[in-house]
């Protein structure tokens, strides 16, 4: 005659022959897990770049098209532009926008009859991980913004 096991020494044996099954699992996923926090590390990053690049040509061109009648200054708009680009790192202790990371060019322009500003801000990100496929090393956002002048005086002009 043959004995029965009772319900509680089955499970011991079951659980004997899968322990190690969860370290294995977990060992062939961390990698991917990594890749993603990685990813979505690196996606946070270019979209405060981005937002914060627009951010800083809507106000530079704020800023110039309210002064316009006063000859606004290159140097002015970049002051503005560097301080709403001011907490990313590689923009900390920059004094002008002349050459890479931050190029902010201004410019009058006539549109639909109506006088305008515009201002064009060039912002090259930090260096950061890259995804084949999906994210370079590093990315150069551009963002144009054009405004029209908030008095219409017949003469636009953009001082240095």
């Amino acid at each position: 005659m043959r004995k029965k096991r009772s319900c509680v020494h089955q499970g011991v044996r079951f659980r004997r022959r899968t322990r190690g099954a969860s370290v294995v699992e977990f060992s062939l996923l961390c990698p991917w897990l990594i890749f993603l926090y990685v990813g979505a590390f690196d996606w946070g990053f270019y979209a405060h770049a981005l937002i914060s690049t627009e951010n800083a040509s809507r106000s530079a061109a704020l800023y110039a098209a309210n002064n316009a009648g006063t000859t606004p200054s290159a140097s002015a708009a970049c002051n503005i532009v560097l301080q709403e680009l001011s907490i990313a790192s590689n923009v900390t202790g920059l004094t002008t926008c002349t050459a890479a990371p931050v190029v902010v060019s201004l410019s009058c322009t006539t549109n639909s009859s109506l006088e305008a500003v515009q201002v064009t801000v060039a912002y090259t990100t930090l260096q950061l991980i890259p995804i084949p496929g999906l994210l370079e090393n590093q990315v150069t956002l551009n963002r144009t913004t054009e405004m029209p002048l908030a008095t219409q005086s017949g003469s636009c002009s953009i001082g240095s």
